[in-house]
């Protein structure tokens, strides 16, 4: 059976024909859809000519998250307690240091903190359960004492996701793509929990030996598809589930690039979009800054491209500048502030 995939041609603007579609309740628009298949050329229709499940799937505004309205982007502020992130290891171990950070980040514009205790970096190793839960539970609760930012626990595990939901958190975050702990999707779903679901092509320690892919696209937007459909078989609504193709994740640069360029398929999922491509190697590599906090000008250049095709979440570690980069951004398409 042939299966077709859904590429809104996205645009930006007040002016807008008769025909716009507003996509998925956000700021941009389409007129036009791409339809694609595997090894087939691909072809363009008019939005009305879809099929009435997708256009719906491409229209319907994404629900909130936590209470945060996805009308608007939004931001994820990365806070690393961990001693060897590829970015900023071990600068905010320790609750007084993180609660610091994550203050920092709220009052710039972060609308959800994103806490992890495992570094996902290319060959990293599994960190026990129980030192993940010392890293992690101590520092949420010193965020939830005094913030109401919502916070995300970045984890594979449920144990950890369990500690860190009875310390504050109030969402669950899992790279693996709820693929690395069988008890995760279950919890989350008992505890009424949003959750993110990542792309990975294997784990941290093997992800990057030479991933290759049919056609990378497609292959993640099956992997996430299915992955939706397990979480939905658990107990979680798909307006509570929020889609990572997850850049540099079993990926070369040309997967990387291939994602982005062709971001907004993803929205056929029905599902609202977290980009994270803050401080990644292949800004680097393209861009040429070598250490990770010189990629600052290279991530908010990616995350407005990504903004650009409907993404309602950017998860980054420089919150004040990409904040003020979506201020710009958004008054220059809507001609006002």
């Amino acid at each position: 059976m042939t299966k077709y995939y859904y590429r809104p041609l996205v645009q930006t603007g007040q002016k807008r024909p008769p025909d716009a579609v507003s996509l998925a309740g956000g700021p941009c628009w389409f007129t036009q859809v791409e339809v694609l298949q595997r090894a087939q050329e691909p072809y363009f229709v008019e939005a009305a000519r879809l099929p009435a499940d997708v256009l719906m799937r491409l229209e319907d505004a994404r629900a909130p998250i936590a209470g945060i309205g996805l009308e608007t982007p939004r931001l994820m502020g990365i806070l690393n307690v961990t001693p060897d992130s590829f970015s900023d290891g071990g600068r905010f171990n320790g609750a007084a240091m993180a609660l610091q950070h994550a203050q920092a980040m709220a009052s710039s514009g972060a609308d959800i903190i994103d806490i992890g205790g495992e570094s996902t970096r290319p060959g990293a190793h599994e960190v026990p359960r129980d030192a993940e839960i010392a890293r992690t539970t101590p520092v949420i609760k010193a965020v939830r004492s005094v913030l109401e930012t919502p916070i995300s626990i970045d984890t594979r595990k449920a144990e950890v996701a369990k500690a860190a939901c009875d310390a504050g958190a109030t969402m669950v975050n899992d790279v693996s793509g709820f693929t690395f702990d069988t008890g995760l999707a279950p919890f989350c779903a008992a505890r009424d929990l949003p959750v993110f679901v990542m792309h990975s092509q294997g784990g941290p320690e093997t992800m990057q030996d030479n991933p290759s892919y049919e056609d990378v696209v497609f292959d993640v937007y099956d992997f996430l598809e299915g992955r939706i459909q397990n979480l939905m078989e658990a107990g979680l609504p798909r307006e509570r589930i929020v889609v990572d193709p997850g850049i540099g994740f079993g990926k070369k640069i040309e997967h990387n690039l291939a994602l982005l360029a062709n971001l907004s398929v993803f929205h056929s999922l029905g599902c609202a979009i977290l980009l994270g491509i803050s401080r990644k190697g292949f800004i680097h590599k393209i861009g040429g800054a070598e250490e990770p906090d010189a990629r600052m000008p290279g991530s908010i250049a990616v995350g407005l491209a990504g903004v650009a095709q409907g993404v309602q979440l950017l998860r980054v570690h420089d919150v004040a500048e990409t904040k003020q980069a979506l201020k710009l951004w958004l008054a220059a398409i809507r001609g006002d502030c």
